[in-house]
């Protein structure tokens, strides 16, 4: 009999034949991602709970690099507490309330030269489903990841009843199972070991590889955080530098125009 951990090594084999099938999907998503970046624009990420995994794995990280915008906010995703102030009771709850993700959008000068990278595992809930509703209604490209036997199991808690995988433009599936979980043991009732965030982080850095290699070709290679174990420490400093300047240069392009043109309609009436 194969042990519970040979039992989930076995599932994550399983989700990595998922995710290589979806090659053509991940190149069409690097594409966006890419020519949001050679615009000198950004890729919006989000994830509310553990999908903020996804989200960190893309940017900032060793072998990352700018022209990502990670949108994580702290009232979805604090989940160290569990219990008491701050706690995940409050952040399953607001994560299904309608209106937060106009709230979290208000603080930033948008572009349909922008993109999207939305994860939500159920692609059932509120704010990641109208969160990429924003975005679209802006022309943005928005690229979904969820585990897609998980969405399809799960109610939509959005008002209007639509999921995730119907507001997007491109769908990825990360390969987990309903529930997420990939391990059943004898004598317990629910399966343990979830498999979505091993999913996600594939399908985010295939992406990202994609995304590097095609602004490569463009003749805009990224400035990578590189180990100084590889480029030495100085050339290493001075990577993170960089690229931190240039993640700064870009995101100051969200804020420079925002309420600008609503706060002269108030000054004028």
């Amino acid at each position: 009999m194969n042990s519970p951990a040979t039992t989930y090594l076995s599932g994550c084999r399983s989700m990595l034949e998922t995710v290589a099938a979806q090659t053509e999907s991940i190149q069409q998503a690097a594409t966006w991602f890419a020519n949001s970046i050679l615009a000198g624009r950004v890729v919006h990420l989000f994830g509310a709970g553990h999908s903020r995994i996804m989200v960190e794995e893309m940017w900032p990280r060793y072998g990352s690099f700018p022209g990502f915008h990670p949108i994580v906010e702290l009232s979805l995703t604090f989940h160290n507490l569990v219990t008491g102030a701050n706690g995940q009771r409050q952040a399953m709850f607001l994560e299904t309330q309608s209106g937060l993700a106009e709230r979290i959008l208000r603080n930033f000068d948008l572009s349909a030269n922008d993109s999207a990278m939305i994860v939500s595992s159920s692609g059932s809930n509120t704010v990641p489903i109208e969160m990429a509703q924003l975005f679209h209604a802006q022309g943005m490209k928005v690229v979904a990841i969820v585990s897609k036997l998980h969405c399809d199991a799960s109610p939509s808690k959005h008002p209007d009843g639509v999921k995730l995988t119907e507001v997007a433009d491109l769908v990825l599936d990360t390969g987990a199972p309903a529930g997420d979980a990939l391990v059943a043991i004898d004598g317990l009732p629910t399966p343990v070991s979830p498999g979505s965030t091993v999913g996600g982080c594939m399908l985010v850095n295939a992406i990202k590889a994609e995304v590097a290699a095609q602004l490569t070709a463009a003749g805009q290679p990224p400035t990578v955080l590189t180990a100084s174990c590889l480029v030495g420490p100085e050339v290493s400093r001075t990577m993170f530098e960089q690229a931190y300047d240039q993640h700064a240069w870009r995101v100051a392009k969200l804020y420079e125009n925002v309420g600008r043109d609503e706060s002269s309609a108030s000054i004028d009436t």
